[in-house]
């Protein structure tokens, strides 16, 4: 599953000597770096996690050589040299040694659990990886349980799991209050309302025992999309377009191809818009316009940002 070359998948997580840990994003290096985002750093002893902002101003302060500009992407994300990682984190080790010992508290005992109940529907455990908070052994009382899975025929039988452990009352949908911690997390800029019934109908998320847990696609290397095309931004647009492929709708970045001849493409780089519509369904998309410096061809992107401000892909349903 890893490239020995390059062993770094989206979802690990890499620590460096300077006490950051940051979140791995990209399947492929770039210009022999590891394309990442700084999620946590050392705060008197204890990881503290930061957001996009915060992670930005400290690394312009104190550490610049982690920020990165993308020319094939037009983009600013951060990046490491595998020479600066002391830690490599691994979702598939970690989930592996968690389940080899007795839980140390509530959150790995449901997570135990959840595994089991996953199990008994047909879940391979050797697809499945733990990150997040769990990663790094950072979890609290309030912590989500966050699921890699590694392959997308795995993933979906996993949603399918999902789906049906909850038809049979074994695991319960997220509820209005998980639902809006959900929406407070990720809602970005769709109402509440329009948030949830896009949640509800994914099943990449529900909740065990009141704890919300999540699952992830990774992709097989065979599955990778390898994007070779050198993006240029042109602004923000707003367009409505028929999905008519949606194969790629839970890949990390999520694709969406519509019928639009222009910008034939929706790519989300946030997980809130992965799973978001489906084929034959009119959707409505804010982002990023880039084109393709060689072909001229256009794509929207939503998510330039994690909270990705202002772009959002949404269902135009039927009143």
């Amino acid at each position: 599953m890893r490239q020995a070359d390059f062993p770094y998948l989206p979802k690990d997580f890499i620590e460096t000597v300077e006490g950051l840990i940051f979140a791995v994003v990209s399947y492929h290096p770039h210009q022999q770096k590891i394309g990442c985002f700084l999620r946590y750093v050392q705060n008197g002893g204890q990881w503290q996690k930061i957001d996009t902002e915060q992670a930005n101003r400290l690394l312009g302060r104190h550490y610049p050589q982690y920020l990165f500009k993308s020319k094939q992407f037009d983009a600013e994300f951060h990046a490491v040299k595998p020479a600066d990682v002391t830690v490599h984190h691994q979702p598939e080790r970690c989930l592996k040694t968690l389940l080899e010992r007795p839980a140390h508290d509530k959150i790995e005992e449901k997570c135990h659990r959840l595994i089991e109940i996953l199990t008994g529907y047909g879940v391979d455990t050797s697809a499945l990886g733990l990150t997040g908070s769990m990663l790094i052994g950072q979890q609290k009382k309030g912590s989500d349980i966050d699921l890699v899975v590694y392959g997308r025929d795995a993933f979906y039988k996993t949603r399918l799991a999902v789906k049906q452990a909850i038809a049979e009352q074994q695991l319960s949908s997220l509820d209005i209050s998980l639902m809006k911690d959900n929406f407070q997390r990720r809602g970005g800029s769709l109402n509440f309302d329009e948030f949830a019934w896009h949640e509800a109908r994914k099943y990449n998320k529900a909740a065990i025992d009141g704890t919300k847990f999540d699952i992830g696609m990774v992709s097989l290397p065979e599955e990778v999309v390898v994007d070779h095309h050198h993006y240029m931004k042109q602004g923000i647009s707003t367009l409505k377009a028929v999905v008519i492929d949606d194969k790629q709708a839970f890949d990390f970045p999520a694709r969406y191809l519509i019928d639009n001849e222009m910008t034939p493409e929706v790519i989300s780089f946030t997980h809130t818009y992965v799973g978001q519509a489906q084929k034959g369904e009119t959707i409505e998309v804010a982002g990023a316009v880039e084109c393709d410096s060689a072909s001229g061809q256009r794509r929207l992107v939503v998510g330039s940002t994690r909270e990705a401000v202002g772009e959002y892909i949404k269902v135009c349903k039927e009143l």
